[in-house]
This record gives structure tokens, C-alpha cells and sequence, in this order.
């Protein structure tokens, strides 16, 4: 924990930026995410809960701390229907802690990930559950980025799905270190079907169930969306085909390597229901599924490839990387899955 999160530094800049005191701050680790690491900060009685990137060499464009800071500042301020922790602190000064860091307010919320908890024990808890995943992902889509300013997230945006295309291409031929057939053909396949992007909006790039808290108490309710570290200005589609991959149903293939897996719990709805919820509130036309599951499997084994690459060079230690030899290969082919129908996402 010291090593990433040094008690020396952290002590400094929480002097410096919210008075000195006499009591070390005391650090443990949240959550089980594999990307950006989260940590709670007790200090007297005070707390803060601290967002960094992960340990080694970072590849450009990704755990971008100043853009999930600048997203959550401008989503907080503006008192937009979409709900964030209230960020308090940005750093990019490595010199306190060995990386940049945010601190924000926590949250009191549950995650859900690989099971339902007890609170939502019927299936009109897990139903509503669904639909306000879905409510809420038509409601970052509805933010004027404009207002509430958020220009500078927007490059070219009416370009974003071809340029992201791009992009995600360059950042596997960089970490590229053995032939994974599956992510090939996907590449091949997405770059041959593309649709035109019709739409731009705010897109937060993460969008699944284990990145938004419920209040403890029913019915359910998100009271944060967090990890907002790829969000920007582009295709509203992409974070929908992103939800949809990540919601696993009854019947599928998923050989283990999708584990966000409370969406199979009785009652949640399915991923064409999630999908027509989110049409209904977003009025939006939600055509070319398949192309925006498929790309969310393509990118998500890139961006897990690369965690691969980091731990075989000795630049990560989440025990969970080790698995990803095979856990890289299956993600891609839940998306071949997804192309030929074996997988329905509408």
C-alpha cells in the first residue's frame, strides 16, 4: 500500500490543501477494479477516497486522472440530473505520491458486480435495478456538454467511432506481444461494418453495472456514476453496445470471462429489454446492436491485452492479470458471438 500510495506525500498534500494535522492519514484499498485504483483516506475525523493510476508505464490516452476529474467537476457544477461524487482535488504533481491523483468525496452506496445483494431480493428490485442503469445512461447522454463546459473533450466528434476504430488499433499493435486470432478478425469485421455515427454527445466509456453505487435501501437508486477516466464527446452508441456486453444473461457462452455477472439474477431484465428501456427514455433509435456489443468485446480485450503485457513485464501486480492469457482470448470471442447471433443483444 506504501508503494502506492506513499503516507509521506499524501500527508503533505492533505496539509497543504485542507490544513495540517497531527494525525497520518490511514489508507485501504476499495473496491476490485483492475484499471485506475481506488483508496479510502481516513484521517482524524476526516476522509477522502483517493483515485490513481495503476503502477508502470502507462499507455498514452488511457488512466487519464485529469479527464475523469474535469468530467465529474463539470457534471457536479453544473448540477447536472447525473449523479458523481463531489471531486475536491486534483494533483498532477507526481513529486507527492509517484503519479497524479484525485480526491473526492465518498459515497455511501453498494456496487454490484458478481452477485445481487440481499437487499434486492425480489425480481421488482432487480427489474427497476436494470431500468435505472439504463435511465441513467440516457441521462449522461441528455448532458449539454457545451454548457456545462466540456468542449475540450470534443475532438472532431461526428468522427469519434472511426477515429476510436483507429485508435484502439494503435494501442493493441503497441502492446502486441503473441497472435490472438479472435481480436483480428474483430478489428477486420468492425472496420468492414462500421455505421455512419449519427449522433454525438457525452459518453463516459466505462458505462456498466459495477461503475454506478445504489443507495443502500429499496427501491434501488444509483447515487454515483464513477470511473470516468474514458469518457468524452462522441457516439452515444458506443457506451450503449458497451452496457449490453457487460449485462450477462441465462444461456450464455461466457466461459467465465465476463465476471460482472449479478445481471443474471431473476428478474433483471434482458439485454433487449435494457436496450428498449433506454431507447424509450433517451428517444433515440438503437439500430446496429451487434456492431456496438461487438466493439465493446473488441476493446475491452485491447485494453486487458495491455494489463497482460504490464504484468509479464513485471509492472503489475493484481493477482488477476495472470489469468488473463485465456481471459483475453474469450472476451474477444463473446464478441464473435455476438456478430453471428449466438449472443443476442436484441
Amino acid at each position: 500500500m506504501e508503494e502506492l500510495v506513499p503516507l509521506e506525500g499524501l500527508s503533505r498534500f492533505l496539509d497543504e490543501h485542507f490544513g495540517p494535522s497531527d494525525a497520518p492519514p490511514d489508507v485501504s484499498r476499495l473496491g476490485e477494479g483492475h484499471s485506475n485504483l481506488t483508496f479510502l483516506v481516513v484521517r482524524g475525523g476526516q476522509r477522502w477516497v483517493l483515485r490513481r493510476p495503476p503502477r508502470g508505464e502507462i499507455l498514452p490516452s488511457t488512466h487519464d486522472m485529469s479527464r475523469e476529474f474535469r468530467v465529474m467537476s463539470a457534471l457536479d457544477g453544473a448540477g447536472a440530473s447525473v449523479p458523481v461524487p463531489r471531486p475536491l482535488a486534483m494533483c498532477d504533481d507526481e513529486s507527492y505520491i509517484g503519479s497524479p491523483f484525485c480526491l473526492m468525496e465518498p459515497v455511501d452506496g453498494i456496487v454490484v458486480r458478481n452477485q445481487m445483494p440481499d437487499l434486492f431480493a425480489t425480481a421488482a428490485d432487480r427489474r427497476a435495478l436494470g431500468e435505472s442503469l439504463a435511465d441513467t445512461l440516457s441521462a449522461i447522454h441528455a448532458v449539454d456538454w457545451r454548457a456545462v463546459g466540456l468542449e475540450s473533450l470534443a475532438r472532431k466528434p461526428g468522427e469519434f467511432l472511426v477515429r476510436n476504430l483507429a485508435r484502439m488499433q494503435q494501442l493493441y499493435d503497441l502492446v502486441r506481444g503473441r497472435e490472438i486470432p479472435e481480436i483480428d478478425r474483430l478489428g477486420d469485421w468492425l472496420r468492414a461494418n462500421a455505421p455512419a455515427q449519427r449522433e454525438t454527445t457525452l459518453t463516459h466509456g466505462d458505462y456498466k453495472l459495477d461503475n454506478v453505487m445504489f443507495a443502500p435501501a429499496t427501491p434501488p437508486r444509483i447515487v454515483a456514476v464513477v470511473d470516468w477516466e474514458i469518457s468524452a464527446v462522441g457516439d452515444p452508441l458506443v457506451d450503449l453496445g458497451w452496457m449490453l456486453y457487460f449485462s450477462i444473461q441465462e444461456g450464455d457462452p461466457t466461459g467465465g470471462f465476463v465476471r460482472t455477472i449479478a445481471t443474471r439474477a431473476a428478474g433483471h431484465p434482458t439485454r433487449a429489454e435494457l436496450a428498449e428501456r433506454y431507447a424509450k427514455s433517451s428517444g433515440r433509435d438503437v439500430d446496429n446492436l451487434r456492431f456496438y456489443a461487438a466493439l465493446a468485446g473488441w476493446k475491452i480485450a485491447i485494453i486487458m491485452e495491455s494489463s497482460y503485457r504490464r504484468w509479464l513485464d513485471g509492472m503489475a501486480d493484481d493477482p488477476m492479470f495472470e489469468t488473463l492469457d485465456a481471459y483475453v482470448p474469450g472476451l474477444a470471442r463473446r464478441s464473435l458471438d455476438i456478430i453471428s447471433g449466438e449472443v443476442a443483444v436484441e
